[in-house]
């Protein structure tokens, strides 16, 4: 499979940890040529470091930022004349009650879930319509599936992926571009983390204790919808520990 792999150029976001970090060492070992973004740059030079990248790899991005995820894809074609695959993957888990009112939180998922995946959408699309090739590989979740209470706002920014993907996917046909939702169930990442709520926190992180699976499951995925010869288009993959119950 790594024929299909060796020499894409892919552009990662959420790379400086979990799952984009993961799927950086995974595609790295397997010839791509991967630039990644991240809020945290120290932990993407630290990255770059462990995977002998050059440091222009690798680019501070806040996917909030509409201009930032642009140049972060500008780094990708101006150091390798081209971007072959844009992985969508920055995220953050807002669980609550909506009584809660945890309206600042409410905004940023929003912010990054969706809006940021919009923003890599646009910025690679003109790229990918010129060269007439492309993949667009997006994350969801499994709570873009399944509705849970405390999951109203984290549900609906993960369904939206789903949205924009599948209306992406049917644009897109007559440039030959690619588009993959992936939604993973419980996984081992910082993600439990951005849980703040009082009682829902605790919770979360149990749950994760008990089932997650390692992030290397995720990269897996991008392995396998990567590697299909170009006439195949994976569209969905969903995928949970297998003791995961919802």
């Amino acid at each position: 499979m790594a024929e299909n792999i060796t020499g894409k150029v892919v552009v990662i976001t959420g790379a400086s940890s979990g799952l984009g970090a993961e799927t950086a060492r995974h595609l790295a070992a397997q010839g791509a040529k991967v630039v990644l973004g991240a809020r945290r740059l120290e932990r993407l030079e630290e990255l770059a470091d462990e995977l002998g990248l050059d440091r222009q790899a690798v680019v501070r991005t806040d996917v909030r930022d509409r201009e930032q995820v642009k140049a972060l894809v500008q780094r990708a074609v101006d150091l390798h004349g081209r971007i072959d695959v844009m992985l969508n993957n920055a995220g953050l888990m807002p669980l609550s009650p909506l009584e809660m009112e945890r309206f600042d939180e409410w905004e940023q998922a929003i912010d990054v879930n969706i809006k940021g995946v919009l923003w890599g959408i646009a910025a690679a699309l003109p790229h990918f319509k010129e060269q007439r090739s492309g993949h667009f590989i997006n994350v969801s979740s499994v709570a873009g599936h399944v509705i849970s209470p405390g999951g109203a706002v984290y549900s609906a920014t993960k369904y939206s992926v789903r949205v924009i993907s599948e209306a992406l996917r049917q644009e897109v046909k007559p440039y030959d571009i690619r588009t993959t939702v992936i939604s993973p169930g419980a996984v081992d990442t910082e993600l439990p983390a951005s849980v703040k709520a009082e009682g829902v926190a605790d919770a979360v992180a149990g749950l994760y204790q008990d089932y997650a699976i390692p992030a290397d499951s995720f990269a897996r995925c991008v392995e396998f919808v990567m590697s299909q010869p170009q006439e195949v288009d994976v569209n969905e993959i969903l995928f949970r520990p297998t003791r995961q119950q919802r």
